[in-house]
């Protein structure tokens, strides 16, 4: 599955021309934690201070450094609604990184249980996020939808995912299907 990321940028690029996703972030990849394959993590990084974002003028008139979010995709791996989310999180003021947990992996969904890697997942791109000089490592939350959420929440459950770090997630929210943002 080496074409993932790949498809994954199609798949932006794609969603971009039919005016569904506003440019306002980048493909990041990102290392994974020391003891967890693979060695990299991909993901889709929108900031407040640059891209369509920055043009408009988000929410926040300030400078960084800015409170982040960690977004985990559904089972269907990362898709260009995920960079959309990132996108309008960035429209608010916000870093937002939405991690590919399945490509990297070779992966094509991960329907039937892959939540305990996402959470260990947000951990790293937690740990990245704290190390960009434009993020406060203080307000970085954790949010997920479907299999993304139910990974959210392993991630602050202090006796699950949570106990094998020192850094932890200010905040944690699941989003239903449904309840998709806008």
């Amino acid at each position: 599955m080496r074409n993932a990321p790949k498809i994954f940028l199609l798949a932006i690029g794609l969603a971009a021309s039919l005016g569904t996703v506003a440019h306002a972030g980048a493909l990041v990849e990102f290392p994974n934690l020391s003891d967890h394959a693979p060695a990299k993590l991909q993901g889709y990084l929108a900031r407040p201070d640059s891209g369509l974002s920055g043009m408009l003028g988000s929410r926040s008139d300030r400078a960084g450094p800015y409170p982040a979010l960690v977004v985990l995709h559904g089972c269907g791996g990362i898709s260009s609604h995920s960079a959309g989310i990132a996108d309008r999180i960035g429209s608010w003021g916000y870093v937002a990184l939405a991690v590919d947990s399945l490509g990297p992996r070779g992966i094509a969904s991960g329907c039937g249980g892959r939540s305990l890697d996402q959470a260990f997942d947000a951990y790293a791109a937690l740990h990245y996020l704290s190390q960009l000089n434009f993020v406060d490592p203080a307000r970085v939350a954790v949010l997920g939808q479907s299999m993304g959420g139910a990974a959210a929440l392993y991630a602050v459950e202090r006796g699950l995912t949570a106990q094998y770090f020192d850094q932890h997630f200010r905040a944690a929210q699941r989003i239903n299907v449904a309840e998709r943002v806008r």
